[in-house]
């Protein structure tokens, strides 16, 4: 732990006055291999941080990315939702992407079970594989779902790269969870 109110008394006392879902703004001061810094245009100055803001990876960004700095930069302006006082390490926790709209919910708006859509197979896994059918949004079609005959692995059937026809057989919006079947798709890529 970091200290406690007798020890950085401006710094508790910001952190203390923040309200959960309260918009914070700042400059990217760092991106690490563990989260982003941000100093926050209101906040003193951290004892050992480069900003008094931290955003994990995970409230960065709806899409998917590789690095941070595939979001933003250092020196970049932003605006964020304060989402807790870290009090171990006298940071306020912050999330990027609850300021942006999510896209899975935009997704699942425009969508119904049963429905075809054209996707691009992205990452094979032991039970079943990955399927692009948006921007930034990917679906599971179980090994079972992935044709009539059984399948040992994803691989016998498909590659990475591949593009097939997939049919909606469940939207978990709470989970943002989309599942997928290749057997209820066109025959045509099987």
């Amino acid at each position: 732990m970091l200290g406690g109110p007798s020890e950085n008394p401006a710094l508790w006392a910001f952190l203390e006055s923040l309200h959960l879902g309260e918009f914070l703004s700042g400059t990217v001061t760092a991106i690490e291999s563990f989260g982003v810094f941000v100093g926050l245009d209101d906040g003193p100055d951290h004892p050992v941080f480069p900003g008094v803001g931290f955003i994990s990876f995970a409230e960065l960004s709806w899409r998917p990315f590789e690095e941070a700095s595939d979001v933003v930069q250092v020196g970049q302006r932003v605006s964020c939702e304060f989402l807790q006082f870290d009090t171990w390490n006298l940071e306020a926790r912050l999330s990027l992407k609850a300021t942006q709209p999510d896209p899975f919910q935009a997704f699942a708006d425009a969508v119904a079970v049963g429905q075809k859509l054209p996707g691009q197979v992205t990452k094979l896994v032991p039970f079943g594989v990955f399927v692009r059918v948006a921007g930034g949004i990917e679906g599971l079609v179980h090994l079972r779902e992935l044709a009539w005959a059984p399948v040992e692995t994803p691989s016998d059937v498909v590659q990475v790269g591949d593009k097939i026809t997939v049919v909606v057989t469940e939207i978990d919006r709470e989970r943002r969870r989309l599942v997928l079947s290749r057997r209820q798709g066109s025959s045509a890529d099987v």
